[in-house]
């Protein structure tokens, strides 16, 4: 990265609270939940502010603009059209807009990895009470493996939904490959993306995939209960509507006359969207997604990577420790994972030092985002030398 890029992220740095030496805490954690910056917050401040002195009507201008640009920045950030791409409450809501939308049958067979975090499983259980069976597709090391996927393709599968990164060791999986495979069977190729985007440059028309969603809530930095959900622009038409809103319609911002109900519903994905809004959640992550955008995902990703390095180089040279997470470049993410034989001690003794991680499947899981610089690094370098 260049000086001027470097720059940047220091200026940000300063954006985030928790980063503040006042806190002495070193997170390192968004792949948990991501920490608010201070234009996020303020956005949420502002709303509230206002409302105790204003109508909620008179916000719905400014509201429906901000979803306007939300769509905008989030269909820019995995490689879509703006009508392809809708705000949602959570990775689990697009998720089951896929399960109860897409024109399944009885019989039909929807393949699973058997390590997916269980917002991408219960979805899809759902639909056994229709006839529809779910088959999990063995884990080769704890990875999603591309032979294993193929040789469980049968006459009956109809759909594979899979992660975009897995979450308990950062397993970035090959979107294009994968795609590709799932276009060559006539597989619906759905993707769970909280554990990437945000941080690691996506494309899903390249990938060829169908429907997409992520919450917001982690590497896009904005407040829990928001998300956005991708459904490609030809498959629109063709999924069931799961649920409707009154807002799945456009009424032109005019809430004064509502007795309408022959209004057609929207040609995007916006048809696809629940009302009432939460303005406020809606406003900061309109904040959230600027100042992720002002970088661009291709740094963050640089940046935390680099982070990530400093950490990789340190492990491989403590014959305490080992990393568990996949190392080849293609398959790297934001998320590193290491063990040791001690390793739930070694994570309490963090928590305890205000370093701030996961423990997961027997690792600890670091997560490092653009707020984060080498000094943090170093700091839970430091007590990981302790031991």
């Amino acid at each position: 990265m260049g000086q001027t890029t470097t720059a940047k992220f220091r200026r940000i740095r300063k954006l985030f609270p928790v980063t503040g030496e006042r806190k002495r805490i070193t997170y390192l954690n968004t792949a948990s939940t991501g920490p608010l910056a201070l234009p996020v917050k303020k956005a949420l401040y502002d709303y509230y502010e206002a409302t105790q002195y204003l109508e909620k009507s008179a916000m719905d201008a400014d509201a429906f603009a901000a979803l306007d640009k939300i769509r905008v920045l989030g269909a820019g950030f995995i490689g879509a059209g703006p009508d392809e791409v809708g705000f949602g409450f959570s990775t689990t809501f697009g998720l089951n807009i896929a399960a109860f939308g897409l024109p399944l049958k009885n019989g039909d067979e929807v393949l699973l990895s058997n390590i997916e975090f269980p917002a991408n499983v219960y979805p899809w259980l759902a639909l056994k009470e229709r006839g529809i069976r779910v088959k999990f597709i063995k884990s080769i090391n704890r990875q999603f493996d591309i032979q294993q996927f193929r040789k469980s393709i049968s006459r009956k599968s109809k759909v594979l939904s899979l992660s975009s990164v897995q979450f308990f060791n950062g397993y970035k999986n090959n979107l294009d490959e994968i795609g590709a495979i799932c276009k060559e069977n006539g597989l619906y190729f759905v993707v769970d993306g909280i554990q990437g985007c945000g941080a690691e440059p996506i494309d899903l028309h390249k990938s060829q995939i169908d429907i997409f969603s992520s919450g917001a809530q982690k590497w896009m930095l904005s407040p829990l209960g928001t998300s956005i959900f991708y459904i490609k622009k030809n498959l629109q038409a063709k999924l069931t509507t799961p649920f409707a809103s009154w807002l799945s319609v456009d009424w032109k911002l005019d809430f004064t006359d509502m007795f309408h109900y022959e209004l057609p519903f929207f040609k995007s994905a916006q048809r696809f969207e629940m009302g009432t809004y939460p303005y406020a959640h809606v406003f900061a992550t309109l904040a959230a997604f600027k100042m992720i955008n002002s970088l661009g995902i291709g740094n963050i990703q640089r940046h935390n990577h680099n982070l990530l390095d400093i950490l990789i180089e340190y492990i491989q040279s403590n014959h305490h420790y080992r990393v568990t997470s996949c190392l080849k470049e293609e398959h790297r993410s934001s998320i590193l994972a290491f063990t040791c034989v001690n390793a739930e001690e070694i994570y309490g003794k963090l928590r305890r030092s205000k370093i701030v991680t996961s423990y997961r499947e027997g690792a600890i899981r670091v997560s490092p985002h653009l707020f984060n610089n080498a000094d943090d690094i170093k700091r839970l370098i430091a007590v990981l030398n302790s031991f």
